[in-house]
This record gives C-alpha cells, sequence and structure tokens, in this order.
C-alpha cells in the first residue's frame, strides 16, 4: 500500500493525458512540480521520491518488462476514482524487486511515498522516454541540469560548485588506466567530471567500462549516494560503485566494499587509488570524538612541537574535525604516487594552531599546488566560509625536499556571490557583453587561465602571473596560505627590511594583561568594540556602558590617555575599513575588547606611529598575516613582527606635527558641533 500523506487531502489535478512528447527536462521539472504542489512533500522528498521513480525505471528498462507503464484505462480509473489497484500493485512489485537489484541503496523496507494520483502522473511522464539511452543524447543532461537545479534550491546541502569541480579534474588530469575515489562523494559531482574528462581526452575509453572499473563514490548518506548512483547510471548506463558508508571508520572495511565490488578475490586495495577528490563536510558537524575512530589515525591524537618539528604523543585528542580526518583517510586511500584534490577551509592552510598538521602533510606528500577561492565561491551553496584547493602526491618516504609549488588565487569564479550564483559575463569597453563565434556569451572567469598557468608550471615554465606564481618547499615556514607567499608580499618585506624597519615590539608595548577591573562583578565601566570606532578619523566615538558582570566576554583591556588601540580580528582586518584609533582623555579607563591591541609606552613618536597604522604598508602586512577561515584574525606574535619603517627623524616630526595637527582639528570640530547643540538646548 502506497504511503499518502495527510497534506494531499487537498483537490488533486488529474488534468494529464498519456504523453507523447520527448523534452525529458521539462518533463522532470513538472513531475517535480506536481508532487511538490499536490502531494505536500518537501522539496528534498520530492526529490528523493523521483529518484525512486527513475530506480523503478531504469531497473524496469534493464529487464525489458515493459511493466513500468499506465495504460489509458489505467489512467481514467485514477481520474474519477483516485484508485487503480492493478496499476499499484504491478508498479510496487516493480519496486520490490528493484530494492533486491539496487540493495546497496534502498532499506529493506522502502515504500514510495505518493499518492496514487502523483504516481500516475509521473509514469505516464516517463514511460514513453528511455533512460538506457546513451547519454550522448540529452537524456543524461538533462536529469543533471534538473538536479543542479534542485540542489542550488537546497542551499548546496551536497553540491560543490561545478566550475570548482571541473577545475579540480583538470588539474589532476586523470588518465584512463587509473582509479578515482570520493570519499565524501555528495551527488557525485567529482566523479562525473573525471568521466567527461577521460571522454573528451581519451575519445578510445568506453564510459561503461570506466565507471565499472574505475570509478568510486562513498558518501555516509544513503538519499544522497542513491543521486550519485541516478546521475552515473544516466552516463554510462551501468551500476555505479556508490557505496553509502562512513568513510571515517574501519579502513578494512572500505577497502573491503571496494574489493567485492570488483570481484576481487584478495579482498583489499592495499596499493590503494590513483587519484582522491573530495569536498569532506567541515564547520557543521562539529567534532568526532568517537575513541576507537580517532585511534586508527596520527591526526586523532595530540601532536606537540613548534617550528618544523613536531610528535605525535599517545594521548588521544579529545576530539577531532572531520574535515582533518578525512585529509588522512584520503592519504591512507591513496598508493603511492597517487594524487589528492581536495577543498579546505582557508584556516587550515595558516592557523598557527594546525601548524602540526602542515608539518604531517609536509612529510607524508609532496605538494603540487595550492589555489585560494574567492570568498563567494561558496555563497550561492549555503556558506560563506573562504576556501582553498589543496593537491598533494602521496610519497611517505618523503625523500624530495627541494621542489617547486604552485600558489594561485582565483579572482573571478564566473558568477555573483549572491543567493542565485548569478553569472557574469565577459564586456567590452563599451559596457556590451563579448560572444564566441557560436554566438553564445563568455563567463568571466579564471579558472581556465589558472589551469593553463599549472600546465605550463608543470613543464618547468616559469610562473608569475596576476593569478600564480610558484616558491620552493624549503621555503614554506609552516604556512601554506597565498597571501603569506605572494610575490608582492615578499617584495615589500623585502624593501622593509632594507630600510632598517623596526619590528612593532621593538617600538611599543602590546598590552596583554587584562584589566583587574574586570575582578568586580558590580563596577560600572564604559566598554569599547570594534565598532565604535570611526576608521577615518582615528577616533573612539562611541561607548556602552555596562556593570562588569554584564560585559561579553570579550572584553579584555583598560585604555589609558594616549594609548592607542588597533584592532587584530574580525572580516575589516587589513582592509581600508581596519579599526585604528587614539585615545583621548575622555576615554581614559575604558574597557576595550580582546579585538583590540592595546599599544603604550612608545619608543617612537605615537602620531607617526598612528599615520603608520594606517598605511598601506601596514594594511598588506596585517592582511597576510591574518588567518581563521570564518573571523579573520592575526595572532600577537605575529602582529609584534609587523615592520615599522622608521623614515629620518626630520620626516617624522613633519608626519607627527600634521598628524597631531589633524587630529586636534577634528577634536575642536565635533566639540563646536556639541556646543551648538547646547546653546539650542
Amino acid at each position: 500500500m502506497l504511503y499518502f500523506p495527510q497534506m494531499c487531502k487537498m483537490n488533486l489535478t488529474l488534468d494529464f493525458e498519456l504523453s507523447k512528447e520527448d523534452n525529458l527536462l521539462k518533463r522532470f521539472e513538472e513531475i517535480h512540480n506536481y508532487i511538490y504542489a499536490n502531494d505536500g512533500l518537501s522539496t528534498q522528498q520530492t526529490l528523493e521520491e523521483i529518484i525512486k521513480i527513475l530506480f523503478i525505471k531504469i531497473y524496469d528498462e534493464n529487464k525489458r518488462s515493459n511493466r513500468f507503464q499506465i495504460s489509458a484505462e489505467e489512467l481514467n480509473h485514477l481520474k474519477q476514482s483516485n484508485s487503480a489497484t492493478t496499476f499499484v500493485k504491478r508498479i510496487l512489485n516493480l519496486l520490490e524487486e528493484t530494492k533486491k537489484e539496487f540493495k546497496d541503496v534502498f532499506e529493506a523496507d522502502e515504500k514510495i511515498r505518493l499518492s496514487n494520483t502523483a504516481l500516475g502522473f509521473t509514469i505516464n511522464k516517463l514511460q514513453n522516454i528511455s533512460l538506457a539511452d546513451s547519454s550522448d543524447d540529452a537524456k543524461g543532461l538533462a536529469f543533471q541540469k534538473f538536479l543542479a537545479h534542485q540542489e542550488k534550491d537546497g542551499r548546496g546541502q551536497f553540491f560543490t560548485p561545478e566550475p570548482v569541480i571541473d577545475f579540480c579534474v583538470e588539474i589532476i588530469q586523470p588518465k584512463p588506466n587509473e582509479t578515482i575515489i570520493d570519499p565524501a562523494c555528495g551527488s557525485g559531482g567529482f566523479l562525473i567530471s573525471s568521466l567527461k574528462h577521460l571522454l573528451k581526452n581519451n575519445p578510445k575509453t568506453k564510459a561503461e567500462n570506466f565507471v565499472t572499473k574505475n570509478l568510486f563514490g562513498l558518501d555516509i548518506n544513503k538519499s544522497i549516494a542513491r543521486i550519485a548512483k541516478m546521475k552515473l547510471l544516466l552516463e554510462a548506463n551501468r551500476q555505479a560503485n556508490i557505496f553509502c558508508t562512513n568513510s571515517l571508520e574501519d579502513l578494512d572495511e572500505v577497502r573491503l566494499i571496494v574489493s567485492d565490488a570488483l570481484n576481487n578475490p584478495d579482498k583489499n586495495r592495499d596499493d590503494g587509488f590513483d587519484i582522491v577528490l573530495t569536498n569532506p563536510p567541515f564547520g557543521t558537524l562539529g567534532k568526532i570524538t568517537n575513541t576507537k575512530t580517532l585511534s586508527q589515525y596520527d591526526l586523532g591524537y595530540k601532536w606537540t612541537g613548534s617550528g618544523n618539528e613536531f610528535y605525535k604523543t599517545k594521548t588521544l585528542r579529545d576530539g577531532q574535525s572531520a574535515e582533518i580526518l578525512f585529509i588522512e583517510r584520503c592519504l591512507q586511500l591513496l598508493k603511492e604516487g597517487g594524487r589528492l584534490g581536495i577543498v579546505l577551509p582557508n584556516g587550515h592552510f595558516e592557523n598557527p594552531s594546525l601548524d602540526y598538521l602542515r608539518f604531517y602533510l609536509k612529510q607524508k606528500a609532496n605538494l603540487l599546488a595550492i589555489v585560494n577561492l574567492p570568498q563567494e565561491t561558496f555563497i550561492p551553496y549555503g556558506t560563506g566560509v573562504k576556501t582553498s584547493l589543496l593537491f598533494l602526491e602521496k610519497e611517505t618516504a618523503n625523500t624530495k625536499t627541494l621542489y617547486p609549488i604552485f600558489f594561485s588565487k582565483i579572482k573571478k569564479p564566473g558568477y555573483q556571490g549572491n543567493k542565485n550564483g548569478t553569472p557574469i559575463y565577459k564586456k567590452d569597453k563599451y559596457g556590451m557583453t563579448i560572444k564566441d563565434k557560436s554566438g553564445t556569451q563568455i563567463l568571466d572567469e579564471d579558472f581556465s587561465i589558472v589551469v593553463e598557468e599549472y600546465k605550463a608550471f608543470q613543464k618547468k615554465q616559469t610562473i608569475d602571473s596576476d593569478n600564480s606564481f610558484s616558491i620552493n618547499f624549503n621555503e614554506l615556514n609552516g604556512r601554506f596560505d597565498y597571501d603569506f607567499y605572494s610575490p608582492e608580499n615578499k617584495k615589500m618585506i623585502s624593501d622593509l627590511q632594507d630600510k632598517n624597519a623596526k619590528r612593532l615590539c621593538e617600538i611599543a608595548d602590546i598590552v596583554k594583561n587584562k584589566s583587574k577591573k574586570l575582578n568586580q562583578s558590580d563596577k560600572s565601566v564604559e566598554y569599547v568594540e570594534l565598532s565604535d570606532i570611526n576608521t577615518h578619523s582615528f577616533e573612539i566615538i562611541n561607548t556602552t556602558n555596562y556593570t562588569v558582570h554584564e560585559l561579553p566576554s570579550r572584553a579584555s583591556y583598560e585604555v589609558r590617555t594616549g594609548d592607542i588601540i588597533t584592532a587584530v580580528a574580525g572580516n575589516s582586518v587589513g582592509t581600508e575599513k581596519h579599526a585604528t584609533a587614539l585615545v583621548t582623555e575622555e576615554f581614559e579607563g575604558c574597557i576595550c575588547t580582546n579585538g583590540f591591541r592595546v599599544l603604550r609606552d612608545f619608543k617612537i613618536d605615537p602620531y607617526y606611529l598612528l599615520y603608520f597604522l594606517k598605511s598601506e604598508s601596514f594594511l598588506k602586512q596585517i592582511f597576510m598575516y591574518r588567518t581563521g577561515a570564518a573571523i579573520p584574525n592575526i595572532s600577537d606574535s605575529d602582529l609584534s613582527n609587523i615592520l615599522i619603517n622608521i623614515p629620518s627623524d626630520k620626516v617624522i616630526k613633519q608626519i607627527s606635527a600634521k598628524m597631531k595637527k589633524a587630529f586636534e582639528l577634528r577634536q575642536e570640530s565635533r566639540k563646536q558641533i556639541e556646543s551648538i547643540k547646547l546653546e539650542l538646548v
């Protein structure tokens, strides 16, 4: 018996006829809209029901049983009575057989959750279409487009932007004889793109053979694994090696699943895979705390050390981020010399707390390329987390210590960072859209440019462009981020050093001790936040009164007249909106957030320092040193090492005099305006 949702007690539209047309994308959309409107299912539930029906359709085609149909008589019966016993029974029998055929993606007790009328509508729309046909026609492609639209509407629960996927595949450049696995495959984007790359560049490769023997996907979510399997079925008309399993659990179990799929009598794949391509879940699932799981990983243990030397301890961590364990699992899945392409939050490339992770990677693999993605990359798919792409080659022995590493920065993804990911097209100097020879608009993107630059890099050509550069392995100091090593920043630091610039800690004390006022819970204090600064005039323009016990936990430092406060956290750090202010007498004794650092006891004129803290040289250094994928910040150590250009005494006096005069004029202007207000009262 079919599950009949409560919400379908509405007036169902039954005005449909036996379908003759052959527009599959349109049919998918009509089916989705009909079910969504009439059966009361969510968008995600509706999509899952469509996937079930498509599996039944493919099973019926492969068995040539011709039971996937609804006759005119059955259709009329549905219209009149919302019942068609023979039709429903036939489809339910097909479902049971399909579940046995695809038992890896169906539960034994799984049901169709559609009303009889919605089921009849769906079967009618699909019965005259052959899904088993080669995807060289538009039928497989229609499903890909339909699915992409539904995934995007679902805010990207299991969707990686197609330009990112295709770019990763172009960098990895899979070959016909290579095996590829995605241990967090989602809806199969990396696997589909790899297959298309192979077919495009190797015309003799047979899609069905490659899907059966070379492509593997794992995902913990059965519904998502089901979608990936369907996508590959439509591409190659072969059952794909997509399995619903937890990739982070027992590695031997993962290998056994793969071995069974290949009918491998040795029941193992100790040789590993040639390629791993993946975008593991990060930032939303919390940490893995299961001790049995953690103990399988080097990175499940605590590490100690600093600089260029770290050591694994015998103490398990209380918890570890899933994506960090995924990195190690990917290395475990690779054979020696195998290649990995993985999407990771920027914090993994730069945060000081993850120095041990980057040390581990340098010991286990050769770094091939690091590509920074713009912040808008994932915004259309539900997250603004800043990410980068890491490409490496497994080499457990770590014999290579002198080799070049490719760095690049994607600046134009080809779409806007809005909900819909609106495409951005190239325009000429008159603002007209540029088109190619076929009349198609050209996306304004630089993924394709970086691919060509990487290929040139592989041919030992020197790379130094607006997007890309390379450095030698021995130049890495523990960080993996693009901005830290960019030639522009390296030149800036070199120029400052040539001018005998001083470190910030050499010309000012950096206050690190919390105010004693914070021990007096009932004391009334004025509190200064980052937003209380006028970034253009170096002024504190607002405070909020709190009793100490009401203060936010970030309240930390007490400021004095003449101090300078400068931001060390927040999205504006290192930008033109970076917050820096001189503390005037009226703000004596205020408490500021730990998003600032307090500078005092200057060895240089404070007005000159105030000027430098707004200079391009200072802001670029801050931006270079800042870390964090969600909320950028700069460590106390890096802040201390910011280089301050020290010109001649004469120049310092000239700049200081102008800064002081300008500051005094602003203060006087504010007083004059306040006096007018008083007179009006």
